[in-house]
């Protein structure tokens, strides 16, 4: 079960859940006023704290930028961008890779193209595309759609991010090959795409005539002056020395540079100073020194329309910007290679910005610790909201508790490939207390418990003691869909089918490798019993062959779901998705193919004959034990199918 345990750890380090937006890592610094927005303040408060945290957290480097009525308040590098030659982190040249914040370069581009009408928002995207992506339930795409990540396609893992340059090939072949599974219809339900993003970067691509990273640098990075920005692919020449190393902790090796097969949607590397000059332009309505990048009615378009799937109430998507706190508005987006860390925030009525990026995943990912306690500490000190107020109970708590709980899957998941045997490990389930109280298995506190949530409108649940809200769409008296603000603008949770119910699924599938693996070591150990004490094996003929091929199902099929999960998990945990994988799948899949039925089959032959007597004369013991053998057979067959083990996909 080692790769099984492998993918829960993943999931515990990358789910949203683990470190809540509205949970401050730097202590509760609200006052009875904010503090003023000043250098010396944000200054001492940064210095006071992310030094500590780096080494702390074996974290090489970091920049931060804050900007405020279109100046810049303060832009500062910490720790260091080489760490064995000690080079500091120049926040005016120091080049980091800001993840998918780079999406956002994207989106401008895409709104650039809107205003000059050469692209709709609401038509169909094979009006600008030289291949065709087929409806789904009659239903096509829409520019709209690839912005609010509501296009419907299922979260594609392989080679997104690998450090081969041959492997990224031109964008035109990445979206014609790359094309993914459609799960859901456009606009129904959110789920993150990266697919999505490079699919618009290649409409800017073909209805520009340019290719996309010429296009960003003429249209966006020289008119906002960004000297120290790109998204070519490997770095340029002279931008190489001044690039920030990226590393797993500080005190390992450095890792190599990270190509993005899709650029569009993760490949720029910017400076701190640069990114500051893009939160300028943002804040001021598209205007930075004089020179525009959108139009003010444009800007506001993408800072103000909201998709709304579960419930206003919660976070939702913009134009390309997610909200981070609709209450505040404070839009954004957070953005993670594999080996740095990123977060741009806007605080639209406060006219002021914040970039982050740190180059290390850290010990026990305390990057991503940082940089919540960044984000959040930032807005607390110098923004702060007044508390919740508590409301009373809803008299509909206890049925509306009801409705929601069992066990969901989140839309980000992979459920046509074999990579869906992660969502088993990864469902999600809802409890209630007996007055209707609700609890998330995937929304922790600090202390690692559930947190507890009651009912403040309709179908709407806000923490207790907190801020953090949950809330669930009802149709027809059933609960379709719930989403929670941590990810609700690009994430939803909807019911698992019994079929693939991790409540008697997962224990089914752990007691069926018990048995399995006791099994196989009886067998050797009962041949050496029997020799020591002279006794010979009772079965002959068809019995003694059912009785040694029975073993051999159960060593092979105890085996080769051993092998799916190890695969996954170091495929998941060590980020290998590559397609250079493709031909140990093949294996895995023809293997499957013929185990996992044969040992079935087997197994229940083996039954039946020492049922009907055909065998050698058995006890009770020995029946229990072949029934008990080939449930477990069959157990392992039913997820192999469920979860695609069985079959020849090799796209993932």
């Amino acid at each position: 079960m080692t790769g099984l345990v492998a993918v829960l750890v993943l999931k515990a380090s990358c789910s949203a859940a683990v470190v809540p937006r509205e949970t401050s890592l730097v202590g509760d610094t609200r006052g009875p006023s904010p503090r003023s927005l000043s250098r010396d303040d944000l200054e001492a408060w940064l210095d006071g704290y992310l030094p500590y945290a780096l080494e702390r957290g074996d974290v090489a480097g970091a920049v931060v930028v804050v900007v405020k009525d279109g100046q810049v308040v303060l832009q500062k590098g910490y720790g260091h961008a080489d760490a064995a030659t000690k080079r500091p982190v120049d926040p005016e040249s120091t080049l980091f890779r800001p993840g998918s914040v780079s999406k956002l370069f994207t989106w401008t581009a895409v709104m650039q193209q809107v205003e000059q009408g050469t692209i709709d928002l609401d038509r169909d995207i094979n009006a600008y595309l030289d291949f065709n992506v087929p409806p789904f339930r009659g239903r096509p795409i829409t520019m709209r759609n690839l912005m609010t990540h509501t296009a419907g396609f299922q979260y594609a893992l392989e080679d997104v991010v690998s450090s081969d340059p041959k492997k990224a090939g031109s964008l035109a072949q990445y979206v014609s090959r790359r094309l993914p599974v459609r799960i859901f219809p456009p606009g129904e339900v959110p789920s993150y795409s990266n697919y999505g993003v490079a699919l618009a970067g290649y409409i800017v691509q073909r209805v520009s005539g340019q290719p996309f990273d010429a296009y960003v640098e003429r249209h966006l990075f020289a008119p906002l002056e960004m000297r120290h920005a790109t998204f070519r692919q490997p770095l340029p020449a002279e931008l190489k020395p001044q690039m920030s190393n990226g590393y797993g902790r500080a005190s390992d090796s450095p890792q190599p540079y990270e190509i993005f097969a899709g650029a569009p949607y993760g490949g720029a590397a910017v400076s701190g100073a640069d990114m500051g000059k893009f939160m300028i332009a943002h804040l001021q309505e598209g205007e930075y020194h004089g020179q525009r990048i959108l139009r003010e009615e444009t800007a506001r378009l993408m800072h103000s329309t909201p998709h709304t799937v579960v419930n206003a109430a919660l976070n939702r998507m913009l134009l390309g910007f997610f909200e981070f706190d609709h209450r505040r508005r404070i839009i954004g987006h957070e953005g993670d290679s594999i080996w740095f860390h990123s977060v741009l925030q806007l605080f639209l009525d406060e006219h002021a910005g914040l970039f982050v990026s740190l180059n290390s995943v850290g010990r026990d990912g305390a990057a991503r610790a940082i940089r919540a306690g960044l984000m959040n500490g930032f807005a607390e000190r110098y923004f702060p909201t007044p508390p919740v107020d508590p409301l009373p109970a809803l008299p509909s708590a206890k049925a509306d508790a009801g409705l929601i709980v069992g066990h969901y899957e989140g839309s980000q998941g992979e459920p046509s490939g074999f990579l869906s045997l992660v969502g088993l490990a990864t469902q999600v389930s809802i409890k209630t207390d007996p007055i209707g109280r609700l609890s998330v298995s995937s929304i922790e506190g600090s202390d690692g418990q559930p947190l507890q949530f009651e009912e403040i409108g309709p179908f709407l649940w806000r923490e207790i003691g907190g801020k953090r809200q949950l809330a669930a769409r009802v149709v027809a008296g059933k609960v379709v869909m719930w989403a929670e603000d941590g990810n609700s603008a690009d994430e939803a949770y909807t019911p698992t089918p019994w079929w693939r119910n991790a409540t008697w699924l997962v224990p089914m599938l752990v007691a069926s490798m018990v048995v399995l693996l006791l099994t196989i070591i009886a067998w050797p150990v009962g041949a050496v019993l029997r020799r020591f004490y002279g006794v010979k094996l009772l079965p002959h003929g068809t019995a003694a062959r059912a009785f040694r091929w029975v073993r051999i199902g159960a060593a092979s099929t105890a085996l080769l779901m051993t092998a799916w999960l190890v695969t996954i998990g170091i495929m998941i945990s060590t980020f290998a998705v590559s397609s250079a994988l493709e031909p140990w799948i093949l294996v895995l899949h023809l293997a499957s193919l013929v185990v996992f039925p044969g040992a079935a089959m087997g197994a229940m032959l083996n039954l039946r004959m020492t049922y009907t007597g055909r065998n050698a004369p058995a006890s009770a013991l020995t029946l229990l034990w072949y029934a008990l053998l080939a449930a477990s057979c069959l157990t392992l067959l039913w997820v192999a199918l469920v979860f695609h083990l069985i079959g020849l996909g090799l796209h993932f």
